[in-house]
């Protein structure tokens, strides 16, 4: 009988010969990690630049059920890569890789106008004293804790710059969140361990951009200002996108 797995085995042996060696190891791989009311196509005007510069580059499907369950994703998807890994993060997804970051494949880290906390430091924590977010009138949560934004919020906080028509499929395909994720602290600074670059949404209506400026600052990024929404790899993927090659070359070049 014949047997597939031994072929395949035998397959993937002599691609790998045929290689020339260190050839895997040439460039960095990145990894793309969306953040709450969202999922990996978030990031699909990105994904096409950063390919037709001959970036490998995979995109995280989050179950957004809790920090370490995120950061375990992500984790396993480092470990699939060849060669160094750049890490990017949106939103609560800058949470996630600053968990999942310290991981010694990973040598930089580009935070999209994201979190970049500090051990022990959760959101709640961050908030105290805070009057209430304009947007949080228009968060849905069900039964099982989950969150999700009402189609009319999603327009109006998180994507107000794009077209109504691509706000709404992004409504409609958003991932929920875990609500209790707010009470939950990173157990590892990455940002501190590595290279960091920081894009500062503009015109951010969810994480302000002075929030996002006192984290970029904290952290000692590289730091590139963009017009734009908090769905700033949808309304300016060429800015995003030159960024993170930015961090690929850098790394690329060690």
């Amino acid at each position: 009988m014949i047997n597939i797995f031994n072929i395949l085995r035998a397959g993937i042996v002599a691609a790998a010969v045929s290689l020339p060696i260190g050839a895997a190891a040439e460039n960095a791989s990145v990894v793309l990690v969306h953040g709450a009311f969202a999922d990996g196509s978030a990031w699909h005007k990105v994904i096409p630049i950063l390919q037709d510069a001959g970036v490998p580059v995979t995109a995280a499907q989050l179950p957004l059920t809790s920090l370490s369950e995120d950061s375990d994703v992500v984790s396993r998807l480092i470990e699939a890569q060849e060669g160094p890994v750049v890490l990017v993060g949106h939103s609560y997804g800058g949470m996630v890789i600053s968990e999942a970051g310290a991981h010694a494949h990973v040598e930089a880290l580009v935070f999209v106008a994201a979190f970049a906390l500090d051990v022990g430091e959760s959101l709640a924590k961050l908030q105290e004293g805070q009057p209430p977010s304009v947007f949080e009138s228009e968060l849905r949560p069900d039964t099982a804790g989950f969150v999700r934004f009402s189609a009319e919020g999603f327009a109006t906080y998180f994507a107000p710059d794009l077209p109504a028509t691509e706000a709404a499929v992004l409504a409609a395909t958003q991932g929920a969140i875990q609500y209790q994720i707010n009470y939950e602290a990173p157990t590892v600074a990455a940002w501190k361990m590595r290279p960091t670059y920081y894009v500062i949404a503009e015109d951010d209506q969810l994480v302000s951009p002075e929030a996002q400026g006192f984290f970029a600052r904290r952290m000692g990024a590289d730091v590139t200002g963009v017009a734009s929404s908090h769905a700033a790899m949808l309304s300016q993927p060429d800015a995003v996108a030159q960024v993170i090659l930015k961090a690929v070359d850098a790394v690329s070049s060690d």
